[in-house]
C-alpha cells in the first residue's frame, strides 16, 4: 500500500506542520478603505504568519483577528501584544467632519498607537500621511525626493493633522528607543476616495487658476497596499513617497478626461475659495486650491530602489477616477444633489457660487465705505 500524501500526513498529525514564518501584524482602521484592503492582503500573504485586525466595528475578513475599540483608548496596548509590526490607518480625513473633531482623532490616535506599540514591544510602526505634506508650491521640483523639506502649511483639508503625525513619527524613535517608524506618504490617492483632489474631478470644468503650473501624479489604493506591504515585511523603511510614474500636465488631464478648462485670476479664485468656504458653502478651505495649482509630485525613488514598481500608469487611474465619479455634480467641493444639478445645471451651479463670493465682496466694500 502506498504512503499518504505529505499534505495528508501533515493534517494527520499537526506536530509535522510547519510553522508559519513572517510577522505578526496588526491593522488599525481595517474595517473599511485602505485598511480593509490591506488586511485582507495580508491575510492571503505567505509572508505574514497572523494579522490583527483593529477598528470600532468589525470588517468583512474572516482570517483576521478582530478587536473592536476606537484607537484612543489605551486598552490597545493589551491588543497590540504579541504583533511585531503595526500598521496604523485609522485616520478621519473626511471634508465634511468637524475640523477640531478630526484632529482629536487623527493627533490622538497615532499618540495613542505610538505610544501603546511601544509598551506592548513591538518593533516597527507603519504610519501613512499624504505626499501633500511637501506642500504644492511654485518652485518644487520635479519630481520631489522623499528628503524634501516638509513645506506644506495647514490651510488644507486634514494637512495639519498629516504634519503633525510627521512630527510624532520623527519624535517617536526618541521618545521609545527600540521603536522603528516608516512613514508612506501616497500620491492623490484613488478607489474608493473622497477628498478635495477627488472631488477637482466631479466638476462641470475644471478650475485653473491663471499663471498656474498643475502636475497631476496619482496613486492607487492597489499600489498603496502593496507599498505598504513592503513597509511591513521590512524589504523598505524611513519615509517612503509612493505614486504612479511620472505625472500629467494640466493639458493631458483635459484632454484625457475630456473636461474642459475654466480659468480665473489668481486673486478671484482663492478669493473666492476663501469667502465661500467662510460663510459655509463649500467644505474645502482655499488652502486645497494651491494642490491644483501648482506641482507636488514625488519620485518614490527608495521604493524603488528595493524593488518595488507601480502597477498603475496616471492615465489608468485618471480612467478609473472618471468612472468613479461619473454622475456626480461638484461646485468648489460641495457635492450637489441630483435635484440642486437638474435644477440649475451644475455650470449654472458655479456661476452662482461664485457670484455669491462677488455678493459678499461687494458688501463688505460697502460697508468700509460707509
Amino acid at each position: 500500500m502506498s504512503s499518504p500524501d505529505p499534505q495528508v500526513r501533515a493534517a494527520r498529525n499537526p506536530s509535522t506542520t510547519p510553522a508559519l514564518r513572517g510577522p505578526v501584524v496588526a491593522v488599525t482602521g481595517a474595517a473599511s478603505g485602505v485598511g480593509a484592503l490591506l488586511t485582507a492582503r495580508l491575510a492571503a500573504s505567505d509572508g505574514i504568519k497572523q494579522v490583527i485586525a483593529i477598528d470600532e466595528r468589525r470588517g468583512e475578513c474572516a482570517a483576521a483577528q478582530w478587536h473592536i475599540l476606537d484607537v484612543r483608548d489605551p486598552a490597545i496596548a493589551e491588543k497590540l501584544r504579541g504583533a511585531d509590526v503595526v500598521v496604523h490607518l485609522a485616520l478621519d480625513l473626511d471634508l465634511e467632519t468637524d475640523a477640531a473633531a478630526r484632529t482629536a482623532y487623527n493627533v490622538r490616535g497615532t499618540q495613542t498607537v505610538l505610544t501603546a506599540a511601544a509598551a506592548a514591544g513591538v518593533h516597527r510602526v507603519v504610519l501613512c500621511t499624504s505626499a501633500m505634506v511637501y506642500g504644492a508650491l511654485p518652485d518644487n521640483e520635479l519630481p520631489l525626493s522623499e528628503d524634501a523639506e516638509l513645506r506644506a502649511t495647514a490651510e488644507a483639508t486634514g494637512v495639519g493633522d498629516l504634519l503633525e503625525i510627521e512630527r510624532l513619527a520623527r519624535r517617536a524613535p526618541r521618545a521609545h528607543p527600540g521603536l522603528n517608524v516608516t512613514v508612506v506618504r501616497p500620491a492623490v490617492l484613488v478607489g474608493g476616495t473622497d477628498t478635495a483632489l477627488t472631488r477637482y474631478f466631479e466638476s462641470p470644468r475644471l478650475l485653473v487658476v491663471a499663471g498656474s503650473r498643475p502636475a497631476w501624479q496619482f496613486c492607487h489604493v492597489e499600489d498603496l497596499c502593496s507599498a505598504l506591504e513592503y513597509a511591513v515585511l521590512e524589504k523598505v523603511e524611513g519615509e517612503l513617497a509612493v505614486g504612479c510614474d511620472g505625472w500629467l500636465e494640466q493639458e493631458e488631464v483635459e484632454e484625457l478626461s475630456g473636461i474642459r478648462r475654466m480659468e480665473l485670476p489668481s486673486a478671484v479664485a482663492l478669493g473666492a475659495a476663501a469667502r465661500l468656504h467662510r460663510i459655509g458653502l463649500t467644505p474645502s478651505p482655499a488652502g486645497d486650491l494651491a494642490y491644483t495649482m501648482y506641482p507636488w509630485v514625488v519620485s518614490g525613488s527608495r521604493l524603488h530602489d528595493a524593488g518595488w514598481r507601480a502597477r498603475w500608469t496616471n492615465e489608468e487611474v485618471l480612467a478609473e477616477l472618471l468612472e468613479e465619479v461619473s454622475g456626480r455634480h461638484t461646485v468648489a467641493g460641495r457635492r450637489l444633489g441630483r435635484k440642486d444639478a437638474t435644477a440649475a445645471g451644475a455650470a449654472g451651479a458655479t456661476v452662482a457660487l461664485l457670484g455669491a463670493a462677488a455678493v459678499v465682496r461687494r458688501a463688505r466694500k460697502a460697508r468700509r465705505r460707509l
